[in-house]
Formats: structure tokens, sequence, C-alpha cells
């Protein structure tokens, strides 16, 4: 899981030079850093979803590994759960453009998919007033093979561009298992820690298609850092170096009209908390 560690500081800080530095004009998608945020350990993003309001609070999108906690154990799912975490925003040129503040956790898992969704204390239309920033919209459906899609590091303040390989029908890394995993076509996409809870944009559209989280780092075999593919016969791959993000677009199929997230409306994709006894 693509967590900062300081032993990749290093790597990062000689990068520097592959940096996106912005510019006074409207970039092409994915590549500015519109939308992006930083967190204390990963990165992020303030998104939307297609049919938000400005009036609404704004949501950031992250991994669930990134929880503030700690990560989550196989089959947890955080809801409306309270957070006070401190949300760093950037500007187009990756520049700080001010600070804004979680209320609550709507939704997060590291279960099928990995990812937390924040709601902020402020709406879209204050952080537009405020700070001059806008969010970027959620796809409402996984990208395809062969899209063209770009990670969009907060953290790091880089920018990683290439395009999908694969969807990855299971990926497998210590004791979590997720589905339908997003695999990047290498060169171009070589993550690094600090990059998990980047979104992958779609270079085409500009919208979120799914959420960065993890990497083969040592060519070991479902450990920890080390994800293995499983396909639809069961069968184990190791590709050392491969880069993976999560779907993010089940949110819409848990959404009802008012922009709420229903885990038991009728085709929800998204795992449900375990029943208490």
């Amino acid at each position: 899981m693509k967590l900062f560690r300081t032993l990749l500081a290093a790597t990062a800080v000689a990068t520097t030079s592959l940096l996106g530095t912005g510019s006074a004009h409207a970039a092409a998608p994915g590549a500015d850093f519109t939308g992006i945020a930083a967190l204390s350990n990963c990165s992020a993003s303030l998104v939307r979803y297609a049919e938000s309001a400005a009036t609404d609070k704004a949501l950031v999108l992250t991994n669930g590994h990134c929880y503030e906690g700690g990560f989550l154990q196989p089959g947890q799912v955080l809801v409306n759960r309270t957070s006070t975490r401190s949300i760093t925003l950037l500007r187009p040129d990756s520049s700080r453009a001010g600070t804004i503040r979680a209320e609550r956790i709507l939704y997060g898992t590291m279960t099928k998919t990995d990812m937390i969704v924040y709601q902020v204390n402020e709406t879209y239309a204050s952080i537009k007033s405020r700070l001059n920033v806008t969010p970027l919209t959620l796809a409402k459906q996984g990208p395809a093979d062969g899209a063209g899609m770009a990670v969009v590091s907060g953290y790091w303040k880089r920018i990683y561009t290439c395009s999908v390989q694969a969807t990855i029908p299971q990926l497998r890394e210590g004791d979590w298992t997720w589905q339908n995993s997003i695999k990047y076509r290498q060169p171009g996409c070589e993550t690094i820690g600090g990059t998990s809870g980047s979104p992958v944009v779609s270079t085409t559209t500009g919208e979120v298609i799914g959420v960065n989280n993890t990497g083969n780092e040592d060519g070991e075999r479902c450990t920890v850092n080390n994800p293995c593919e499983v396909d639809a016969a069961g069968n184990v791959t190791v590709d050392q170096g491969a880069a993976y993000g999560q779907q993010t677009w089940w949110l819409y199929t848990c959404l009802t009209a008012n922009r709420t997230l229903d885990l038991n409306k009728s085709g929800c994709e998204l795992p449900k908390p375990a029943r208490r006894r």
C-alpha cells in the first residue's frame, strides 16, 4: 500500500524535476492539481458527484488505509464516523491554497475497494469563495482498458501519466482482498509511498475514475506491499513493479436522490458494516 515511508523520501526528492508546474492557462485533464489535496500521510482529492449542488457539504476522497486511526480490518466498514481531520488543498500550480476540516467519515473500508469519503464542514461554494478551489467529479463507471489516466499526488505534488492496462478480478494483499482493481500500464505510473489516496483521473474527461492504492514492490506473493492478481479461474500472478487503483463508481450505486449513501439501496455495490449480534 502506497503510504509514505521514510525510506522513499529520497526517491521523491530525486524526482522533483518531474513535478507538475502548472500554468496560467487551463491545463489538459489530469495535467494539473485542480481539486487535489494532501493529508499527513497520504494524497487525496476534493470531489463531487455529477449531481452535487454548490450548497452541498464538500467531500474528500482518499484510501481506507489512510484512515487516521490506522488500517481498517478486513470486513470493517466505517459509516458516519466523526472526524476532525485537517486537509490541505492545492491550487492548480500545486502551491498551497489553504486547509479545510473534515466533520465526519461518510463511508470507509478496505474491503472490496479501498477508500474513505470525508464530509467537510463547509460547502463547495464556500471553498470556492474562500480558497478558489474547485472539485473533481466522480465518474459513474469504471475505466475501459487502454483509457488514458493520471495519478495526481497531492502529498508529493507529482503527476504520473499512463493508461489503464486491465481490470483485475481480484487483488490480494496481506489480509485484504479488492475486486475489479485497476492495473496501470507501465512505464509512466510507477507510484511510490505517499501516493496512496491520489485520484486516478481520466485524461479525456477529467473525471475521477478510481483511487490509487498499492503496488508490488518486491515481487513477493500476496504480502503487504506486494499484492498478487487472482483471475476468474483462481490462478495467482505476481507482477513486480505493477501498480493499482480501486473502484470509486460504486458510490453511485448506493446514492439516493438527495445525494446521501444508502447501503441498503437495491443494487448497492459497497460493503455494509457487519451486523452486531
